[in-house]
């Protein structure tokens, strides 16, 4: 069976309009057959966070919805709990502190349930902290700006559902652009996934390929610094970070990209509606047309002479009796041929 999908989203996620991306999640996780677990692990809110998550999902149409909330690695290491993440076809983590969850989860048996969810085709989504853990590394803390700047930011370890990757989350709305920089300054070996507020980064498999595909308001920002030049390696305490030649790519809504190539999904063609209706309607001119000469059992050819006879009839002058050296008679036209042609 193919991993499931991956819903990575970049936090404040609509829950009282369309709702289209936790429409999507309870979709994908199987609609009134869901299994639903709900992880609040990163939140520093009580039950009312489960409350939320629970009435919001079940109200979008999900089967089961149900909790576990591992508060330490030793809860973690429950026995229910994790027969709570084997049960379940989509996982939701919520936001909070990601170091928290990362501490909490990652490398204990509720983590390792996790991933092996996700590997059976369970689909694993989260917001914002739930984002950032998705990625082998995460973003524990750290300042925002646009600049990066040595120290400004601390890693950590994720679940590495998303190989070779950092996520970070709230990207544009807090300007994370240079913290993310950093990173992939200090480890060039890593794709930057920054996702924006009420956006999600869908990852699934595509013949045998990782794809990146953007749904929600916002847009997924993606640095790829395969080919970077950076002096992280020698850049002292706050220093600003030189990273040169990093390739650049924002995706909005309805963009794809190759995690396994790291290359951009060709966009499919956009079809101008006024053109496609002209485009239309000359065709059924055309079809009506060949239905006319059918109709009239008449061949291309045979309607052209037909047409050229009735051009020249009406240049014809037509004779009249008349007496000879009457100013009015003209000379008979000679007698035509079979085709209808003057001999």
């Amino acid at each position: 069976m193919p991993s499931g999908p991956l819903m990575i989203i970049g936090g404040a996620e609509d829950k009282l309009g369309k709702r289209g991306i936790l429409k999507e999640f309870v979709a994908a996780s199987g609609g009134r057959d869901a299994r639903i677990l709900v992880i609040p692990t990163a939140s520093s809110l009580g039950p009312e966070i489960v409350e939320v998550y629970e009435a919001l999902f079940s109200k979008l149409g999900a089967g089961h919805v149900r909790a576990a909330r591992p508060e330490s690695r030793e809860q973690a290491h429950d026995a229910e709990l994790v027969a709570a993440v084997e049960g379940a076809t989509g996982i939701f983590m919520t936001g909070g502190n990601q170091l928290k969850l990362s501490g909490v989860v990652c490398g204990t048996p509720f983590g390792d349930a996790i991933v092996a969810a996700h590997r059976r085709g369970a689909v694993v989504a989260g917001t914002s902290a739930g984002a950032s853990i998705q990625s082998s590394h995460m973003v524990a803390f750290g300042s925002g700006g646009a600049t990066p700047k040595q120290r400004m930011t601390q890693v950590a370890a994720g679940l590495g559902l998303v190989g070779s990757t950092v996520i970070d989350q709230h990207f544009d709305q807090r300007n994370r652009y240079g913290r993310l920089l950093m990173i992939v300054a200090q480890s060039p070996q890593l794709l930057g996934i920054g996702v924006d507020e009420d956006t999600a980064a869908v990852v699934e498999v595509v013949d045998g390929h990782e794809v990146l595909r953007v749904a929600g308001r916002g847009a997924v920002t993606i640095l790829d610094p395969a080919r970077m030049v950076s002096n992280a390696h020698e850049a002292r305490r706050s220093a600003p970070l030189l990273a040169s030649g990093v390739t650049l790519h924002v995706l909005p809504a309805g963009s794809s990209y190759d995690l396994t190539t790291r290359t951009l999904v060709p966009l499919p063609p956009v079809v101008d509606e006024t053109e496609a209706e002209e485009i239309a309607e000359a065709g059924r001119d055309l079809r009506k047309l060949a239905r006319d000469i059918a109709a009239g059992d008449v061949s291309p050819s045979n309607l052209r002479r037909r047409l050229a006879r009735a051009r020249r009839a009406t240049e014809t002058v037509v004779p009249r009796t008349g007496a000879p050296g009457d100013p009015g008679a003209t000379t008979p036209l000679p007698a035509p041929d079979r085709d209808g042609d003057p001999a």
